[in-house]
Parts: structure tokens; sequence; C-alpha cells
């Protein structure tokens, strides 16, 4: 592949979303003022004002896009916001700005190699922001006449007039053209844009003009104005594509179809190099300018020292974008060696890191959450069984009383209840478990499991508190 033979292929998708309630499903933002002071609560997020400050200054310098190659820990116990946060950050970017997210696991399960499944990461967390010129005609249908004459073999004829508020013109349609028009259903009536380069037909709305026809069109109808001046005008088109998606459709046969089908595979240095050597081009000219994103890696104490290796060669690039990882580990032996460190991360990496830390939520804070879920899982339940909830929150976990709420609201849906009440909350805490129950469960009839280990490990458990 010669490097000015680089192929770009932007598409406009309109996809219908499935959405789900997930568990963090409520977060809009990161839920800062103007001056990047936290709310109490604000966009999903509460609590953690320090960590979620923080994470605003972060987002200001990926907003620039000046500084590459910086990376950032959210450290915490387990259940304490920091996956919140880097969604938090991921709504608050904007679709325009790349935000690629992993399991450091995920790399050890992929067909390709570790270094291969990191720098494809890395790619997808880069967009390049591509500024190109075109010709369009746009203007509203005055009337569409298609020809369609009985023998069969004969091809399709039709006219097409166009107007603008200044001017109006009719244009002889081709065979193609026809196709595209009934394709999109275009009327009189109609606001439409045409790119004289593809051929290819945009239906904008209809005109205001034709509000009258409103009832005959549906809600759904999108008005617009007649456009002005001329109809023939040059557009500047921006696309956005990340350097990952230009590596695959530049390394593959079938171009873009591989982002589909997944199977993208080990992708060339050599084609990596030529894609950057004509980025940079596009740059110099103009045409294009870099878009650092985001990397969100997540339990990245799962990664092993040749990984954390690779990330600290990888953070020096100027391509690089901004990497976010995320651990719940204290100190623990590092992945591949036998030496321990804080988070599972080595010394070297660690000391590049700005470190964010996360807090246990207050009592008060879970009740603000546990409020929040009620209303995203669309649960009615009353005062009082919020306030055992609460309790049950703090005293386990966050995560298990989050979990009770949709259980809890099925039982009470089978007593033709309306709303979820505390004999709700206290059947389903007897039903299903937290982990202290659990693990006194397990101490209590150690014996009669299989393979039982419980003994070894509080010897050993008591072994490391004394030293």
């Amino acid at each position: 592949m010669a490097a000015g033979d680089v192929k770009v292929n932007a598409e406009v998708r309109d996809l219908t979303r499935i959405e789900r309630i997930g568990a963090h499903s409520h977060i809009r933002g990161l839920g800062l003022d103007d001056a990047l002071e936290a709310r109490a609560v604000s966009q999903g997020m509460v609590g953690q004002a320090r960590a979620r400050k923080a994470a605003g200054v972060i987002l200001q310098m990926i907003k620039e896009g000046k500084i590459a190659g910086r990376a950032v820990l959210l450290a915490g116990q387990p259940g304490t916001g920091k996956t919140a946060i880097a969604m938090g950050m991921a709504k608050a970017l904007g679709e325009e700005t790349p935000f690629a997210m992993m399991a450091a696991s995920e790399i050890f399960s992929l067909e390709m190699s570790k270094t291969e499944a990191l720098t494809q990461a890395f790619r997808k967390a880069i967009g390049v922001r591509i500024k190109e010129e075109t010709e369009i005609i746009e203007g509203e249908v005055v009337e569409v006449e298609i020809d369609r004459p009985e023998a069969g073999s004969v091809s399709k004829t039709g006219k097409l007039t166009l107007k603008t508020t200044e001017m109006e013109t009719l244009y002889d349609l081709g065979q193609k053209m026809i196709e595209s028009i009934q394709k999109e259903k275009i009327s009189a009536g109609d606001v439409i844009a045409i790119d004289k380069a593809s051929g290819r037909i945009t239906k904008l709305g209809r005109s205001f003009a034709r509000s009258r026809d409103y009832d005959a069109m549906g809600p759904s109808t999108k008005f617009v104005q007649c456009p002005e001046g001329e109809l023939q005008k040059r557009k500047e088109v921006v696309h956005v594509v990340t350097l990952h998606e230009i590596d695959v459709i530049n390394s593959r046969s079938q171009g873009f179809l591989a982002l589909f089908s997944g199977d993208t595979g080990e992708i060339r240095t050599e084609v990596r190099e030529q894609i950057d050597v004509k980025v940079a081009e596009w740059r110099e000219e103009g045409k294009a300018e870099i878009v650092p994103g985001v990397l969100f890696i997540d339990e990245v104490h799962m990664l092993d020292i040749e990984c954390f290796s690779f990330l600290n060669r990888a953070l020096e690039n100027d391509m690089s974008p901004i990497l976010v990882v995320a651990t719940n580990r204290g100190i623990t032996k590092i992945r591949g060696t036998q030496y321990r460190s804080p988070h599972g991360i080595p010394i070297d990496l660690l000391d590049r890191l700005l470190i964010i830390s996360t807090e246990p939520y207050s009592e008060k804070e879970i009740r603000l959450i546990l409020d929040i879920r009620c209303e995203e899982e669309d649960v009615e339940m009353s005062d009082d069984a919020k306030e055992l909830l609460t309790k049950i929150g703090f005293e386990t976990s966050l995560r298990y009383s989050i979990q009770l709420i949709t259980a809890a609201a099925i039982t009470a849906q089978k007593r033709k209840a309306t709303e979820v009440d505390i004999e709700d909350i206290s059947k389903v805490y007897s039903m299903f478990v937290d982990v202290k129950r659990s693990t006194q469960y397990l101490l209590e009839y150690a014996e009669q499991y299989m393979f039982n280990e419980a003994t070894a490990d509080v010897q050993q458990d008591e072994e490391m508190i004394a030293v």
C-alpha cells in the first residue's frame, strides 16, 4: 500500500439504540460547576467531591488537547465509584472525543499478542478530525416527475425542480438519481441536499411552507427553512474517525466491513507507519487535526510486567491518548513477578501516574445513591424501606444494597403492593446473603465442603498480620 493511498471511510449510521438499565446507566457527567467544584448531587454523581474535582481538572486538560502521554490512576476500595467517575468523564467529553474502555484481563483472551491488543486500544482512543470541502446542491423540492415507460427494457427518465429563496432550477434525472429519490421517498415540499461527487441524496426535512400538512406527516416530521442563496454551494464536511479505524480499513481487503465483523487481527507496523506519515501530512496541510481521547483500563492490576513495560514506552509517544486506569488492590504482587508493589503496579509506572483516591461513601451519601437508583430502575419505595436499605448498604456494601432494589420490587409485585416496604427488603435480605454472611457460613460448615483450605488461609492471614 502506497503512503498516498490511505483510505478513510466515514459513514453516518442511524442506529436505533437499545437502552438497558446498567450499573452506571444513571451517570450523565461528573456533576461539576463552571469553577470545577463538585456539586453535592448532580448528573447522577454523589459524594467523592475531591476525586470528581481532580477528574474535572484532567477533563479540562483532555479538552485542550495539548498534552499527550499523561496517565491517571483511580485507586480505592471496591464500590467507591471509580468506574462511575470514568463513565462520568466519558459522558462529559461528548461523542466527538474518543473514549475507549477495556478490562485489563481482556488482552489475555484475544487472539493476538498482548502488545498488539494494547496498541489497538491506544489507537482506538486517538481521533482524527478530517475536514474536506464538497460541492452540494441544496434546495426545496418543488416538483418530481418520473416517467415510467410500459416497456421494461427502456430506462426511466425524470425531472426534478429545486428552489431556494432566490432561484429555481429544473434538473434532468438519470437512472441512479431516480432510484435514490424513490429509495429516500422524496416528494414535493422536502428540503434535500445532493452531494455532487457521489450523487448521494440526504433528506434534511420538510419545508415550513408545508407545515399545514403536519397532521398528514405525523409528529416525527422535522420542519426546516427553505435554503437561501444559490442552489449550488461549497460546504465543509468534518468527519471524526479513530486511528484504529483507519488502520483496519487500510490493512484488510474487506475494508471497513472488518470493523463490524470484529475480525481485525494483527495489523502490520508498516501499515501504521504509513498512516501516521499521511496523517502528519494532513495536519501540515490543515486538512486534519488530532483529537486525543481517553483510554480507560479497569482492573489494571491484572496486567503483567510485559504490559506495564509497554505502557511505559507507549506513554512517551506524542500520539498517545490520556490513559486512565483503575484498581481496588492494595500492596500486592506484580503479575508475572514475585515482587510486591502498591496497587500491583511497578514503581516506575506509578511515578508517571497522577493518583486520584476515592473514599468509602457515608451513610447519607448511600441514601442519596439509593434514591437515584430507585428512580433509574422505576421502583417506588417507602422512606422506611429506604432507611433499612441504607443501613444494609452501610454495614455490608453499596453494591449489595443496590442489587436488592429490583429483587424487592419483584417481591412487592407478587403481593400486589404499589411500593416496596420494609417486609420486602427483609424478605430479599434473608433470601440473598452478602459476602460477610456467606463467609461466616463457609467457616461454620467448612468441613462439609470439598477441597477446603480455610485453616491454612486463616493461619496465613494471622502470619501476615503479625509481620
